[in-house]
C-alpha cells in the first residue's frame, strides 16, 4: 500500500469515528426532545459520514475507479449538507402549555 491510499484509508477511518460518534450524540439528543431540527441534524451527519464510508468501500473493497467512488461520495456528502441546511431552518416542536396557565384572547 502506498503512502497517498494510506492517508486515504486513515483520514476515512478517523472521519468514521468523529462522523459516527457525532451522528450517535445527536440521535440521542433528538429522541430525549423528538426535535426535528435535531432529526434532521442526525440524518444529516449520517449521510455525510455514510459517503465517506462508502466511497473508502467502493474504492477499496469493490475495485472502483477513484474518481466514481469519490463522485459518489460526494453526492451522499452534497445530500447530507443539504439536510443539515434544512435543519437550521426547521421549525421547533410546538410546546404544549401548561394547564395551570389560563388563555387570554391577548395571547393568539
Amino acid at each position: 500500500m502506498n503512502g497517498s491510499i494510506a492517508l486515504l484509508v486513515a483520514t476515512k477511518s478517523v472521519t468514521l469515528l468523529f462522523g459516527g460518534t457525532i451522528t450517535y450524540l445527536s440521535y440521542r439528543a433528538f429522541r430525549r426532545t423528538g426535535s426535528p431540527a435535531l432529526r434532521a441534524l442526525t440524518i444529516g451527519i449520517g449521510l455525510v459520514t455514510s459517503g465517506v464510508i462508502l466511497g473508502g468501500i467502493l474504492h477499496q473493497l469493490a475495485g472502483l475507479p477513484l474518481e466514481l467512488s469519490t463522485s459518489i461520495q460526494s453526492v451522499f456528502t452534497a445530500a447530507g449538507f443539504a439536510v443539515l441546511t434544512y435543519s437550521l431552518y426547521t421549525k421547533r416542536r410546538p410546546q404544549s402549555r401548561s394547564p395551570a396557565r389560563q388563555r387570554y384572547p391577548s395571547d393568539d
